[in-house]
């Protein structure tokens, strides 16, 4: 949701009725108004604030924000992380989406079924270039100007390019103050497997009351996971040079970095594998992310290349590569262990203008 009509009574309503929690898209894009307009993520972040702590004031909901991230705000990225770490007593989630869109000059015809569709008139499309380059790995170079240790520890891959990190998942520990660590991928794993064996479900949403038991997670998991190793460790440090420390409760927070559709040089689009945002249309379990498409030509759109493809198939479009400074391990190399469905924690959503 974008917030826009949410009040203290309709919350109290939601929550009676059973609400769990609520992911809101909030970003500089959105075309907001009143005092809300022309304003930066930073700026942005009073708005944040206000519903968080009206769901914090209503007690028991799990609180998400979703953020797209443009070329005009990505460098607002490392500073709305920081303010999430002020506030991981009552922020539990923050989503990072690389934008995308059908942008003039792209290689590709665009084809619902057998029928040509002129570019123009595909919902997500800019009339002028835009960048549409960005990539989970940017978006983790960028966080680590503000959180070095910042250490991802579970992925989806893309359906065609194994390679690419769609869903990239951090979680962290740690107290208003200070992050202490972040947990690792047998951290993630052990979760998931735990939450499923007992539920038959994998974990989306974690509740506020489970997240609020950082110094349990720690104690009872350091002896199976390297991260979690860590982050004790450096929290008793802590505690050695200040013991009063041992009074502030740790919590988790989740950092969530979503790659969307990668067009691929061969005309392949690469979605993310077991996608979490799977929704319903006609009876058919559907990406929502692309749920226009449906609506308005009753498929989702091909791409196909208006000349030879001259690359690979694990070659996308989009060809920028982050720095060599991001040392982080590729799929293909990591010993996460983490199937796709396990790595789904949060969702993601919203659109570039209020509906």
């Amino acid at each position: 949701t974008n917030g826009k009509a949410l009040t203290p009574e309709l919350l109290h309503d939601l929550k009676k009725a059973g609400v769990f929690g609520f992911t809101f898209h909030v970003d500089s894009n959105q075309g907001r108004g009143g005092k809300w307009r022309g304003k930066n993520e930073l700026e942005l972040n009073e708005l944040r604030l206000e519903y968080a702590e009206m769901l914090a004031r209503e007690g028991g909901i799990a609180c998400s924000f979703n953020s797209t991230v443009y070329a005009e705000n990505i460098q607002y990225v490392p500073g709305m992380i920081a303010w999430a770490r002020e506030h991981i007593d009552i922020v539990h989630t923050m989503v990072f989406i690389c934008f995308r869109h059908v942008i003039p000059d792209m290689p590709y015809d665009w084809y619902a079924g057998g029928t040509k569709v002129d570019w123009d008139k595909i919902w997500y499309h800019s009339d002028t270039k835009r960048e549409i380059e960005l990539k989970s790995n940017h978006l983790v170079e960028l966080v680590r100007q503000e959180d070095p240790h910042c250490e991802p520890a579970a992925y989806l891959n893309g359906t065609e390019d194994p390679t690419a990190f769609k869903w990239l998942l951090s979680e962290r520990v740690g107290t208003k103050k200070r992050i202490y660590g972040y947990v690792g991928p047998k951290f993630i794993e052990l979760v998931m497997a735990g939450y499923h064996l007992f539920t038959g479900k994998y974990l989306s949403y974690a509740s506020p009351s489970a997240l609020r038991k950082g110094r349990l997670s720690l104690l009872l998991t350091w002896p199976l996971d390297k991260g979690i190793r860590k982050t004790l460790t450096n929290y008793l440090k802590a505690l050695a040079v200040n013991p009063f420390r041992i009074f502030q409760r740790l919590h988790l927070q989740s950092i969530m970095f979503i790659q969307p559709v990668d067009c691929m040089a061969d005309g392949g689009q690469s979605m993310c594998d077991g996608c979490p945002d799977i929704t319903v249309w006609k009876d058919k379990l559907v990406w929502s992310c692309r749920l226009e498409e449906l609506k308005k030509f009753g498929t989702f759109l091909r791409t196909v290349p208006k000349a030879e493809p001259h690359k690979g198939r694990a070659e996308v479009l989009t060809t920028a590569t982050p720095k060599q400074s991001l040392a982080m391990k590729r799929p293909a190399e990591t010993d996460a262990g983490v199937t796709a469905e396990e790595a789904a924690v949060t969702s993601s959503g919203g659109s570039e203008k209020l509906q």
